[in-house]
């Protein structure tokens, strides 16, 4: 099969040489190769400026990533054939790593396969679908899983907020099997859930900070929690099977918080964790005001970091709710603050706790440091692949 070129500029090849696998639009000699000439999800073969091939990419020609390589072969496209290669290798990882069948089995880029994830959850797989080249494979990638896995549930859940801005289609569909009211069982960390994935957000689940979950077993034997940015109570259900008095859960959504008291009832934990429905920076400050302490405050917002231009406003928020939740930690108790804002880098993220701690009067120490799960493989070239960062901290008085 011939492909039509997409050339680069002169030295846009650097990078790409290097191991990136995006190729950006002001990267493009669009006087010889016009992005508009370009349908979206069309495969291409990269040329260098001096017309050395780079290897086949799949094209986004209205997105500042343009380009995104899937070989550095000219000869390997992207096809069944790869899609099945790339997630074995993916699902080999996994199952080096994890007992459980629950784990996010394709992390896009890093897997190999831009534009596709997909979480497992026991006997039901989520996938999502961001681009369309993807999309067109759509059948392939349901039917290479369904024989990989052999899952008694396959949901499509494309309802996410790049679909369109490429120009598709917004569903959730069950294309195999049937979900009991919405929901799929699993484990993690040796604790049972259900996510709700056909209404809750993403896949329903967020596999990236399990390892740090898993760290909680440390600090709350006994302790009274707070899980801020709850969600369906990862964190919190997590923090009373391991062995806490009790578990306050504060999230916005009402139906997020249903789902808490679902997990916790699933656990035989529904004595000991209760729910706030709030927005954050309200409800910890109500919190404050009625003079509340907790041993373990665990802090974990959604990016409030979203693009470069957001990151003195979202600074500034990250710093406010960190200066609220450290005014709820008794002394000696511990403040776990996490951040999944790409364009938040983790020595800033000690900043603002530090300044934080200062405003209220606290001295803090870092006495760990969490990362993404081995289910979200960092690749080395792609800074962005890397964007989970948590720290258990320990609450002082001032020195």
């Amino acid at each position: 099969m011939s492909l039509a070129s997409l050339k680069l500029n002169p030295r846009a090849d650097a990078r790409i040489r290097a191991g990136h696998m995006w190729i950006y639009s002001n990267e493009v000699d669009t006087k010889v190769t016009p992005l508009k000439a370009f349908e979206s999800g069309q495969q291409v073969q990269v040329h260098a400026a001096d017309g050395r091939s780079m290897g086949v990419a799949i094209v986004s020609p209205g997105s500042l990533i343009c380009a995104r390589i899937i070989s550095r072969s000219d000869k390997q496209l992207l096809n069944r054939k790869l899609l099945k290669q790339r997630l074995q290798s993916a699902l080999a990882l996994r199952e080096q790593h994890y007992d459980d069948a629950s784990y996010r089995l394709c992390f896009g880029d890093s897997d190999g396969l831009p534009g596709l994830v997909v979480d497992r959850f026991s006997e039901t797989v989520v996938i999502q679908i961001s681009n369309p080249a993807m999309e067109a494979l759509r059948q392939d990638i349901i039917e290479v899983l369904d024989a990989m896995l052999m899952p008694s549930t396959i949901v499509l859940k494309n309802d996410g907020k790049m679909r369109p801005v490429e120009g598709l289609d917004v569903y959730v569909e069950v294309v195999k099997g049937e979900l009991n009211d919405g929901f799929a069982s699993f484990i993690e960390n040796g604790v049972k859930f259900e996510a709700p994935v056909l209404e809750g957000q993403k896949t329903g689940w967020f596999y990236d900070h399990r390892d740090s979950r898993a760290r909680l077993a440390n600090y709350v034997e006994g302790k009274r929690v707070l899980d801020v940015f709850s969600y369906i109570g990862g964190w919190g259900i997590q923090a009373a099977a391991f062995g806490a008095s009790e578990v306050v859960c504060l999230d916005s959504s009402e139906f997020a918080l249903e789902c808490v008291a679902r997990n916790a009832v699933l656990n035989g934990l529904d004595e000991r964790v209760f729910t706030i429905q709030a927005d954050a920076f309200t409800g910890l400050k109500a919190l404050a005001d009625q003079k509340e302490k907790f041993d373990v405050v665990v802090l974990d917002p959604p990016a409030l970091i979203a693009r470069r231009k957001d990151i003195k406003v979202g600074e500034k928020a990250y710093q406010k709710l960190n200066q609220l939740a450290l005014r709820l930690v008794e002394v000696g108790g511990t403040l776990v603050t996490a951040s999944c804002s790409m364009h938040l880098d983790r020595d800033r993220l000690v900043n603002i706790v530090q300044s934080g701690a200062r405003q209220v009067d606290r001295t803090v120490q870092v006495i760990e440091q969490g990362h993404q799960a081995i289910d979200h493989p960092i690749h080395p070239a792609i800074a962005e692949t890397e964007y989970i960062k948590c720290l258990f901290t320990r609450v002082l008085k001032s020195w």
